[in-house]
């Protein structure tokens, strides 16, 4: 009998615990709807302030949201802070680092940024996205070295992708080696005829 009453209770517990779980979702579940409305209408701030009615932090996807629209609206230390959370809740999640990476690229936090790009390529060291753009960091800071081996990487695993054709030829001119930027300058007209960053490397070749 006694094992029975036990039975028992742990049955109502899990009833009641099932639930209040459904609930919570469904509240959640409105919440979001509600923010996309929001976003939607570019009231980015009620969309932010609806989701905080349900905000939990052990929760990454009311966490990266509310980076995103707390990016949306500008409050970019805010966003950052979202975004470092969904991190912390799920590092393997590379989706939130790219998110990061916006708010930090508004505010200029240019180390930052890298520092996500190089998480990002840890993870997924063929990542397209990560490999572009730190590409462009290096690049931009005049190490063609790196530059090159990140753009390279890209083009070898799209070699119709213009914006890396492109970036990897400037990088192989800007680091003496005129005869491989002139195959990528070509192979870039190719796929963008006429296209004017193409025909200006070419004339820097002699």
């Amino acid at each position: 009998m006694e094992t029975l009453k036990r039975i028992s209770l742990v049955t109502v517990f899990t009833l009641l615990f099932g639930g209040l779980m459904a609930q919570n979702t469904t509240v959640t579940q409105a919440a979001f709807v509600k923010s996309y409305e929001s976003e939607k209408s570019g009231n980015y701030v009620a969309a932010i302030n609806t989701l905080k009615t349900v905000y939990k932090a052990d929760s990454y996807i009311v966490n990266i949201r509310l980076g995103w629209l707390s990016y949306l609206a500008k409050q970019y230390t805010e966003s950052i802070k979202y975004y470092e959370k969904s991190i912390s809740l799920k590092p393997y999640a590379i989706e939130a680092r790219f998110g990061c990476v916006k708010p930090l690229s508004a505010l200029e936090s240019w180390e930052k940024v890298k520092a996500h790009y190089m998480e990002v390529l840890k993870i997924d060291p063929q990542n397209t996205v990560a490999n572009y753009w730190l590409g462009v960091i290096y690049y931009n800071r005049k190490d063609y070295v790196n530059a090159t081996r990140l753009f390279e990487k890209v083009v070898n695993l799209y070699p119709l992708d213009y914006d890396s054709v492109i970036m990897l030829a400037w990088s192989k001119l800007s680091s003496g080696k005129s005869a491989d930027a002139r195959v990528l300058f070509n192979q870039a007209l190719i796929l963008k005829p006429d296209d004017s960053s193409a025909l200006s490397g070419l004339k820097q070749i002699k």
